[in-house]
């Protein structure tokens, strides 16, 4: 039930004009099984048809607007957020006060809401809080801190994903575009525009879900597009005994859309959404296990949230974007002022698996169940919380695994203080 992993802490501490790496070797971790199985019998519930109407509804919103919902207030919180004499960037020396008021310049917010246009995402798309490829970190000689950490990077979308423009950055280079679940800033060269009409038609085809991820989409004449990604959906335009023929956008010119039929093999997407029961779970979720941990997408990787949004997706399940806002939907229960054994037993009498998610700050996970005694729970985790000599630091994971509330207890420099399930907030049953 039991495998042992490995692994290796690098903690680097940087002077302000040299660099000296300590690479320090924890012992290994004992992870509970990464075998999908074990933990999908735990689901007991019967089939369960969850409404792909109010699923396509929020998928498609940002092409029903006149104009953006967020104020130009909203849009501008990164500026309040992140300022000169606390942000670090990549050389890991202090942002000069200078990038700031370049990047305001440039984000040209005098000019909001002056294009209010549909759009369309033409590739695996980094959203980013200034209008900029820089990143922007917090001290990297903080543990949690520096690399992958760049606050610069407020999510992704996935290719062929609805958006809408408020406006252009100063150089044109950079347009700011709010999706269905986040906001801010991607290049202009990788969006098109679309026509009223043309979202129309699209939002009244029949939809296809991406229920395989990674594999390759091709023009007819053998053009690479893009990969699938679970989240996607499509539009269906008609099929045979083997494959789907579906809608992509490609760029034609000057962000203008090229529409194009597209071949996909029936395997790879469902015809509408799948009924959420054991047998499509087991479909699912293994292609999530192992994946590797990207703050706010990084590296088209996927972060605790956008796991579980991800997972949701195919069954028609529309959940938000960050962790705080997920933990907001369906029956909460809140686990305030109770002890770890009280949460626990709480969670094991209330908690529904693969339909509760439990919440603390900053994290979200999927519940799955009870297996040998213990709670275990699916999340995306970057690390577990260290502490030696009085000094933070992390156990570095990295990947989407099965775990207990306790992963790391094992370890020598355990941060009690800091566990899952002393820090658990709350946990919501979505359905």
């Amino acid at each position: 039930m039991k495998v042992v992993v490995s692994g290796l802490v690098f903690v680097l501490f940087f002077g302000a004009c040299s660099t000296q790496e300590q690479v320090k070797i924890n012992l290994p971790i004992t992870l509970l099984s990464q075998n999908s199985k074990e933990y999908i019998d735990n689901f007991q519930a019967n089939t369960i048809q969850l409404p792909q109407e109010e699923y396509e509804k929020n998928y498609f919103a940002v092409w029903n607007m006149p104009k953006s919902k967020k104020s130009l207030k909203e849009l501008m919180w990164a500026f309040d957020a992140f300022r000169y004499g606390k942000s670090y960037g990549e050389n890991l020396q202090l942002v000069e006060k200078s990038f700031f008021t370049q990047m305001r310049e440039n984000a040209n917010f005098e000019n909001f809401s002056s294009i209010n246009k549909p759009a369309i995402s033409l590739a695996e798309l980094n959203i980013r809080a200034f209008p900029t490829e820089k990143p922007l970190l917090r001290n990297p000689e903080l543990a949690g801190e520096g690399f992958p950490f760049d606050y610069m990077q407020n999510s992704t979308i996935h290719a062929n994903k609805p958006l809408f423009i408020t406006h252009y950055s100063k150089d044109k280079k950079w347009a700011h575009v709010v999706s269905s679940f986040a906001f801010g800033w991607v290049k202009t060269k990788d969006i098109a525009i679309l026509k009223p009409y043309q979202t129309q038609l699209w939002q009244k085809a029949q939809q296809a879900f991406v229920v395989k991820e990674d594999v390759p989409l091709y023009t007819k004449d053998g053009k690479f597009l893009f990969k699938t990604k679970l989240g996607m959906m499509f539009a269906l335009i008609s099929e045979d005994k083997q494959s789907y023929t579906i809608l992509c956008v490609a760029n034609y010119k000057l962000n203008e859309a090229l529409f194009l039929e597209v071949n996909v093999a029936k395997n790879v997407l469902h015809k509408g959404s799948l009924d959420f029961n054991k047998e499509n779970i087991s479909r699912i979720i293994p292609q999530f296990i192992g994946k590797k941990y990207g703050w706010g997408g990084m590296y088209n990787d996927r972060d605790c949230s956008s796991t579980l949004r991800d997972f949701y997706a195919p069954f028609g399940f529309w959940l938000p974007r960050n962790s705080y806002q997920q933990s907001k939907v369906g029956e909460i229960v809140s686990l305030k002022n109770l002890s770890n054994r009280e949460k626990k037993e709480l969670i094991k009498a209330k908690a529904k698996p693969f339909q509760t998610l439990l919440y603390k700050r900053g994290h979200i996970v999927l519940y799955t169940g009870i297996v040998d005694g213990k709670i275990t729970i699916l999340q995306n985790v970057w690390g577990v919380k260290t502490k030696e000599e009085g000094k933070e630091g992390r156990y570095i994971v990295g990947k989407t695994i099965f775990s207990t509330l306790e992963l790391g207890k094992e370890l020598d420099t355990y941060d009690t203080d800091a566990s899952m399930i002393k820090n658990l907030k709350s946990f919501n049953t979505l359905f």
